[in-house]
């Protein structure tokens, strides 16, 4: 039972995706014509639902926390832990503006995918390069500066279970160099969903959305040194509450 559900899930998940595409496309090519901002909205509520759709057909239990943490307008960056693909799913189900992921450039290659991550406003990075991850990072400076949303994933790659993974050396640039708005996110059990076992599984998820951080009102100093361990420390204690003495 489990394989026939994993199997229409499946083919739910990426016919829907295809079918969207068309649609996406065009309100992109309409936006390019002088409705940019509407249009870029259309695309993501286009996102949205079929990311509420799939996780409906999951059956999987969401609880969800802080969504009121979101500020509903200006440059904005947020950080979230990653372990599965499921991740951005749940972000853009619940998050009502726009917001572009940052993406290892291997995502290009992946059929429609890749069309609505760059529909969506996304980039994708290519770490071994420095000289072209830095060119795809001042996009997105640009971007958060221009008063839109980004998210990143700072431990690099999925955790796949094994925890919150340390983050990798610059990757708050983002939103250190926009002096981004920045709302730290703590994701639970959404490697459980498909990639732990190769099954879909109705398990509970959490999401939570911590207070922003005003790198703005932060010194120099404090956005270079201390600001990753301070939202690596956030996003690891909404993990793993620290237990009372």
């Amino acid at each position: 039972m489990s394989l026939l559900k994993t199997i229409i899930d499946f083919v739910f998940t990426v016919s829907t995706l295809i079918l969207l595409t068309p649609l996406g496309i065009v309100c992109y090519i309409i936006g390019l014509l002088g409705l940019k901002k509407p249009m870029a909205f259309a695309i993501y509520k286009t996102a949205q639902m079929w990311s509420k759709l799939v996780i409906l057909c999951t059956r999987c239990k969401v609880t969800v926390k802080g969504l009121e943490n979101i500020p509903k307008k200006g440059g904005l960056c947020f950080v979230s832990n990653h372990s599965s693909i499921f991740d951005i799913l749940l972000i853009v189900s619940l998050v009502n503006r726009p917001v572009g992921f940052v993406a290892k450039k291997e995502l290009a290659l992946v059929p429609f995918l890749n069309i609505w991550i760059f529909l969506l406003g996304g980039l994708f990075i290519d770490r071994k390069n420095i000289r072209k991850a830095l060119k795809t990072i001042n996009v997105g400076i640009n971007r958060i500066k221009s008063g839109d949303a980004m998210a990143i994933f700072p431990e690099g790659t999925r955790s796949k279970g094994q925890g919150l993974l340390p983050f990798r050396s610059g990757a708050l640039k983002l939103a250190t160099q926009s002096i981004a708005v920045i709302v730290p996110i703590a994701i639970t059990g959404t490697y459980g969903v498909f990639e732990e076992t190769r099954r879909i599984r109705a398990i509970p998820l959490s999401i939570t959305f911590a207070p922003p951080i005003n790198t703005a009102e932060l010194t120099p100093e404090e956005r270079r040194k201390n600001l990753t361990d301070q939202i690596h420390t956030i996003i690891a204690d909404i993990l793993h509450p620290p237990k009372n003495p």
